[in-house]
């Protein structure tokens, strides 16, 4: 793939730190907007409310997505032909959708510390399904960076029972929301794969098409089930969320971007280490702004999921395929 796949063409020095700060201060912003519009509480006193607009909100984020990737297409991929077949983008969509929607409802029950380091354990379920389905062999590498993962969810994730009355769950609903996104995560990665594989699909065509197909399947969503005029009727009473939500958006296409370009530059490897980075922070800031307590034990399955996430794409990316 090309420099000019994504999007402006920059000079060789400020690569990099064009596309270090741009990830990392849009998923920033993001995932703070993000906490705030879905864990905030809206109102006074007996009538507080909740945002439970799950689907108007990832409507919204295509919708602002689709826009920007025409805008890029219109003014620096213009010369680019697009030949994947459209059902391709409309399956692709379906995985993307629900991998969005359930992470953003997966806040309405767990903290955003656990929703980020949730979403970070992608490596399990693509090598499972590599594994299993595909019939790859992984270096040792891999298994251990894998393994270190599982091991920080798992102390993550462990909370010592308190007594007979403590309502403390170890996997409830947003656990099990976390696992549907990351499943799903896994599913948009393959097709993606595949639209990469046999149609050399550019990164600005994707991003429009999967956001224009995923845009029509909400459309439909929201109005069927009748959630679109209860979004626009909690607008209406909390018209401040309005200004989140529209940001929300930008910071998501405009990190989107930003991470194409640092494929596109500097490779997956250079990408994965700086979204990795970000998220460790973005954790940090969640703890430090929302006051989300973190046990010892918690911070400790937080380095190692991070660590196993480093290690992952420095040495765990060698793979080959079984000869049958």
């Amino acid at each position: 793939m090309g420099a000019n796949g994504g999007g402006l063409a920059l000079p060789e020095r400020l690569r990099l730190p064009v596309c270090f700060l741009g990830v990392f201060a849009c998923y920033f912003y993001y995932g703070i907007l993000q906490e705030s519009i879905t864990r905030g509480k809206y109102g006074d006193g007996a009538r507080q409310e909740k945002f439970t607009f799950a689907l108007s909100l990832v409507f919204i984020q295509c919708v602002i997505n689709a826009a920007f990737a025409k805008l890029l297409i219109r003014f620096f991929d213009s010369v680019r032909a697009d030949r994947t077949h459209s059902w391709l983008y409309a399956a692709c969509s379906l995985s993307y959708l629900g991998a969005m929607v359930s992470s953003n409802s997966a806040l309405q029950f767990v903290n955003y510390p656990t929703q980020v380091l949730g979403k970070s354990c992608k490596p399990i379920p693509v090598m499972l399904l590599g594994v299993t389905v595909l019939r790859k062999k992984y270096p040792l590498a891999k298994y251990l960076c894998v393994l270190l993962i599982v091991t920080g969810v798992a102390l993550f994730m462990y909370k010592p029972k308190k007594g007979a009355g403590g309502d403390d769950h170890i996997f409830g609903y947003g656990e099990l929301l976390l696992l549907l996104s990351l499943t799903l995560d896994g599913l948009t990665g393959v097709s993606q794969d595949h639209m990469r594989a046999h149609y050399q699909t550019g990164s600005n065509h994707m991003m429009l098409n999967v956001n224009l197909w995923s845009t029509l399947f909400l459309g439909a969503g929201i109005l069927f089930t009748g959630e679109l005029w209860e979004f626009l009727s909690f607008t209406e009473r909390y018209p401040s969320i309005i200004y989140n939500i529209l940001l929300f958006g930008l910071t998501s296409a405009l990190g989107q971007s930003f991470i194409f370009m640092t494929v596109v530059y500097f490779g997956p490897l250079t990408c994965s280490i700086i979204t990795t980075t970000r998220k460790f922070f973005t954790i940090l800031a969640s703890v430090i702004l929302f006051a989300n307590p973190i046990s010892t034990m918690q911070w400790v399955g937080t380095v190692l999921v991070f660590l196993g996430l480093g290690l992952d794409a420095k040495f765990g990316k060698g793979v080959k395929k079984t000869s049958h």
